[in-house]
């Protein structure tokens, strides 16, 4: 499961305002095949060549040895969800806030999430990008309690994926 890296991709996920809860994680998430305010054309082309002239007023991103980007957002940097974002990945984002405890223990509930996504992201559809956010007592949960949590909020996110996207199901929505 690839991860959330930039402020701007976790600011989209966020303001969709879609959540589900459970007791010690809160799990915000995004569709974006189908999305209206993604299409196809959101996706950059790369181009063979590794020139480094701006095509048509796009912004053009080049790196020595590496085909060039173009962004059709216009605006330079960052690697964001219209940046780079094939419309199959699914990504993981982690928040964990100081309430949660010091940092060796923040750093143990990252890695607890990180394991547990990844085991349990084929449950997940295949366009969606996932932010999990740890309440406070999330790190005096055990392991068991925090998989079946996520095993519980991965199936919920599904359902209501399936109820906006009937059709996408059919062709291997969800994996």
């Amino acid at each position: 499961m690839e991860r959330l890296r930039s402020h701007r991709d976790f600011v989209t996920v966020l303001k969709q305002r879609n959540k589900v809860t459970s007791r010690d994680i809160v799990l915000h998430y995004r569709f974006f095949a189908g999305d209206a305010n993604i299409s196809a054309t959101a996706v950059p082309a790369l181009n063979k060549t590794a020139s480094t002239q701006p095509v048509s007023g796009l912004v053009s991103e080049a790196k020595p040895g590496l085909p060039e980007v173009q962004n059709p957002s216009g605006v330079a940097g960052g690697d964001s969800l219209l940046d780079e974002q094939p419309m199959t990945r699914r990504r993981l984002g982690l928040a964990v806030a100081k309430n949660v405890g010091n940092a060796v223990t923040r750093n143990g509930v990252k890695r607890r999430f990180r394991q547990l996504a990844a085991s349990r992201e084929q449950v997940l559809p295949a366009v969606c990008d996932v932010v999990m956010r740890a309440k406070p007592h999330t790190s005096q949960q055990s392991y068991a309690s925090l998989e079946q949590q996520v095993s519980e909020l991965f199936a919920q996110v599904a359902k209501r994926y399936e109820q906006r996207h009937p059709h996408n199901m059919m062709q291997g929505g969800v994996v």
